[in-house]
């Protein structure tokens, strides 16, 4: 098995596959977390089709692919252990290769991209009530001995509340983003960029964050700041709001990134428009916003429910 895998991947089958790589992050703009991501589904799949064949997968050899070699991937792939969702994901990523070297080499692989990804049921965000978004930043804001820790904690989680930010793109800011009017312009996935609202409640927490701050104030310089005065981390957030699900009795889907979900389906319940959140939100496709219509229908049954509990018949 191992001299198999060593023969995967043969010089001109990698080379193919770095072109379209690059080809993918300057055309369309994907991020590198996407290319990491594309680099290891499709290393994956010509790593299994070296040891099913035999012999090292070539590009010019593809033309043979067949739909049963797909399935018997994807078996692979379960038998391994890869969920439904997460081989969906791999088998789309693999069919952006196909279509894209079927072109380079005069290919014609509709047998293998014939093959259909399974199916799986899209989880719901898990938002908090506007109440429980609230609690949650008030007590970020009385959970730590320190003064100006505990300002920053809850400045930032303000912000992503109230602004839709996620946790990373909070993060990325620099003094040069502050003072902050009604919008802010952010860079999202893949290095687009996109405004969003800055409240004036979340304006005041920064002020109260920055003024209560013991590291100096520059452009250049990370806007959250940790305890030795480097670029705060994630974990750093993470264990923050812990501490404070915790301490309101929360479930551990109460994470940062709870609060944009907090914030898509909190617009959305006021009537705003999905084109709109998806624009605020920085999502490529509408579909990936639709998901927030699942999260308000659910809680308008929830409600529903609760008022008007079937009888015993």
């Amino acid at each position: 098995m191992t001299a198999h895998r060593q023969l995967a991947l043969a010089p001109a089958m990698a080379e193919a596959l770095a072109r379209w790589l690059d080809t993918e992050a300057a055309t369309r703009d994907r991020s590198d977390h996407t290319i990491t991501a594309y680099r290891a589904d499709v290393s994956a799949f010509l790593m299994f089709l070296g040891e099913y064949r035999g012999e090292p997968a070539l590009p010019g050899k593809l033309g043979d692919l067949k739909t049963a070699d797909m399935r018997a991937f994807a078996a692979a792939e379960r038998g391994r252990g890869l969920g439904a969702r997460s081989l969906a994901r791999r088998q789309s990523a693999v069919r952006s290769f196909l279509r894209w070297i079927a072109d380079r080499e005069g290919l014609d692989l509709s047998p293998a991209l014939a093959a259909r990804s399974p199916k799986y049921a899209r989880s719901l965000p898990r938002p908090l009530a506007p109440v429980q978004a609230r609690d949650v930043i008030a007590m970020a804001g009385e959970g730590h001995d320190t003064p100006w820790v505990a300002a920053r904690d809850a400045a930032v989680l303000t912000l992503l509340y109230g602004s839709g930010l996620r946790i990373s793109e909070a993060l990325a800011l620099d003094g040069r983003d502050w003072p902050m009017g009604e919008a802010l312009r952010v860079r999202g996935k893949g290095g687009k960029e996109r405004q969003v609202p800055v409240l004036p409640v979340a304006r005041e927490a920064i002020a109260d964050y920055l003024r209560l701050s013991p590291h100096p104030f520059a452009a250049d310089l990370p806007l959250f700041r940790g305890v030795r005065g480097g670029r705060l981390a994630i974990r750093v957030m993470d264990a923050a709001m812990e501490r404070a699900r915790h301490s309101l009795g929360l479930p551990p889907t109460a994470t940062p990134h709870a609060l944009r979900h907090s914030f898509a389906t909190h617009l959305l319940s006021a009537g705003g428009d999905l084109r709109t959140i998806q624009e605020l939100l920085g999502h490529a496709r509408l579909s990936t916003t639709q998901v927030y219509t699942g999260v308000d229908d659910a809680h308008l049954m929830a409600v529903y429910r609760a008022a008007h509990p079937r009888s015993g018949g």
